[in-house]
């Protein structure tokens, strides 16, 4: 048996400005998480992020080491991903998969490099959802070479769109 609450069909008490306030707080936190969240390497100077496949990371970081950090606007930095290539031959989908959304859940990250491969077919809808380009290389060197390319002729704004713009194939 269920007894019936007090306040059963009653609205909540309280003075009404006091409600109106804290509603709106809640909304004005929310909505400034939200655009926090956006577009987090745009600002010039800003540090931007490359996502590099585990066998061509090395080499990328050296081909970054050469370059310099600086790519125009910007300072880009290599973030190594896990391999996801299995011993035996084949793809680590889950691996793969965290690895894609690992990048797509960081705003500052504006490209990822892999060795062409099985595993793209299934990182590249993933990394597109977040319009963030996939560059396959065999060659981490030249791969990073167009990746930095693109951000240097990103502009301050949207340098995630810019760079996917330069490196997609029109």
């Amino acid at each position: 048996m269920t007894l019936p609450s007090r306040t059963a069909g009653r609205f909540v008490q309280g003075h009404p400005k006091r409600l109106r306030l804290g509603a709106l707080a809640a909304v004005a936190l929310l909505g400034g998480i939200a655009i926090a969240g956006c577009g987090g390497g745009d600002a010039s100077g800003a540090t931007v992020r490359v996502y590099v496949a585990a066998p061509l990371c090395a080499a990328a970081k050296q081909e970054l080491e050469v370059h310099g950090a600086r790519a125009g606007n910007f300072t880009a930095a290599v973030r190594c991903l896990a391999p996801s290539e299995r011993v035996g031959g084949g793809v680590d989908l889950a691996t793969a998969g965290a690895n894609s959304r690992r990048a797509t859940q960081d705003t500052s990250a504006v490209a990822t490099l892999e060795p062409p491969g099985p595993g793209t077919r299934f990182t590249r809808p993933i990394l597109e959802s977040a319009e963030i380009p996939l560059v396959t290389s065999a060659s981490a060197h030249k791969g990073m070479k167009r990746i930095l390319s693109a951000i240097e002729g990103a502009g301050d704004s949207g340098v995630r769109e810019s760079v996917r713009e330069a490196l997609e194939p029109a």
